[in-house]
This record gives C-alpha cells, sequence and structure tokens, in this order.
C-alpha cells in the first residue's frame, strides 16, 4: 500500500513488477527506445555517398550538423535514461530527503532541457529534409524519415 517514503520505506524488498507499472519507468523506457531508434536510423543509414565519390554525406540536405545533432541527443538521451532508470531503482533506498529532493529536480531540469531539445531536433532535421534534393536519396528516405518521426514523439515522452 501507501505509506510515506524515506527512512521507514529504506531498504524494503525490490517489486519488479511493481517497479515496471511506475509512470516514469514507463515514460524512460519508451524515451530510452524512441533515442536508440533515432540514433540507429542516423548512423545506419543517415550518411550517402555517389557512386563517382566515395566521400560520405549527411542525407539532410548534406548538412553534416543535422545528423550529428540527431545523433548526438539520441546517444545522450539514451544513456540519460539508463541513468535515470538506475537512479529510479535506488530512489526507494535513499533516506535522506534532501538527496531526493535533488534527484528529482535534477530529473525534472534534464527532462526539461532534452524535451526542447528534441524540439530543435526535430525542427532541424525537417528543415533540412524539406531542402534535401530527391537524387541525393537513394536507400536512406525511410531511416530519415522516421529519425524525424521518432524526434517528434520524443518530445512528448521526455
Amino acid at each position: 500500500g501507501g505509506g510515506a517514503y524515506g527512512a521507514a520505506k529504506a531498504g524494503g524488498a525490490f517489486d519488479l513488477v511493481r517497479f515496471v507499472q511506475q509512470p516514469q519507468v514507463l515514460a524512460r523506457i519508451v524515451s530510452a527506445v524512441f533515442a536508440l531508434i533515432v540514433f540507429a536510423c542516423l548512423v545506419g543509414d543517415g550518411y550517402m555517398s555517389r557512386a563517382e565519390d566515395p566521400q560520405l554525406y549527411c542525407i539532410f540536405n548534406r548538412n553534416e550538423d543535422a545528423c550529428r545533432y540527431g545523433i548526438g541527443i539520441g546517444v545522450l538521451a539514451f544513456l540519460a535514461c539508463i541513468f535515470f532508470f538506475m537512479v529510479d531503482v535506488y530512489f526507494p533506498q535513499i533516506s535522506n530527503t534532501t538527496d531526493r529532493k535533488y534527484l528529482v529536480l535534477a530529473d525534472l531540469g534534464f527532462s526539461g532541457l532534452w524535451t526542447f531539445l528534441w524540439f530543435i531536433g526535430f525542427c532541424f532535421l525537417t528543415n533540412q529534409w524539406s531542402w534535401t534534393q530527391a537524387e541525393d536519396v537513394y536507400i536512406g528516405a525511410d531511416s530519415a524519415r522516421a529519425a524525424i518521426t521518432f524526434s517528434f514523439f520524443s518530445i512528448f515522452s521526455w
């Protein structure tokens, strides 16, 4: 049941089913999956080359910054999800209310920042995709669209 957090609950048994059913844990798992999809799409099919020129270029209007930004926020978001997931696991064991407050504020602040960065990423990738020439895209169009789509979804999951 219910009850207070902190010292009274510290040291209790870990219930995996109850833990995974918590809304923040579910949102963190969804956010990690979305970040992984964005990162994987850009690393896997985000760079193209032409037969006459073996130099790789970013599929988003040949703008390297677009691919770097998407990959960067995807990787950092995935790592942050893992970090905050571990914080969620150990959170009930923390009895110091000051430490708990700082962890919650860090989570809230980081989530707010990352929501903003995903919004910027979505706008940036969408803009660069709209300027991309059709002849510059051979096979990576679906991955580019997936990266844009899951950047948009990540705004809400964070």
